[in-house]
């Protein structure tokens, strides 16, 4: 099967390579507030994670949950809740297993670059099991 067949078939790698798109989104917008706009690390981090989110959001809209994203004003606003949401919670499963395996896990587990790969993996299935169940619940 050639990557464009599993991409096709498989909306878990639609939506981790919408994901790996918004890395870039990121850190433009982190850059841009911190270095441009004058914010502090932090709340220039809160915004480039809201400009992240939203920019997957419409990604997965289109792209992995075309057939079933909302329709209308009120809906998509809705739906675009819901999904920082669970992106969030999502976010604290990444850091929370990152954190728990280099804590507590025997080698190689606990060496910090394959926490971090665990703790990506381990939120990417998360966001995506609450985008394809929660978020993207279809046309309303």
């Amino acid at each position: 099967m050639s990557w464009a067949q599993a991409l096709s078939r498989l909306p878990i790698l639609r939506f981790a390579v919408i994901g790996a798109l918004g890395m870039p989104v990121d850190a433009g917008m982190l850059w841009l507030m911190t270095h441009r706009a004058g914010l502090d690390p932090y709340s220039g981090r809160v915004i480039s994670w809201l400009c992240a989110a939203t920019f997957t959001w419409i990604g997965n809209r289109y792209f992995t949950f075309g057939a079933r994203r909302a329709r209308g004003f009120m809906p998509v606003i809705r739906e675009w809740l819901r999904f920082l949401t669970a992106n969030a919670a999502g976010g604290l499963v990444n850091v929370g297993l990152y954190s728990t395996l280099v804590r507590f896990a025997p080698p190689p587990a606990n060496n910090l670059y394959v926490a971090l790969v665990l703790g990506v993996l381990g939120g990417l299935i998360f966001n995506f099991t609450l985008s394809k169940k929660l978020v993207f619940k279809g046309p309303i």
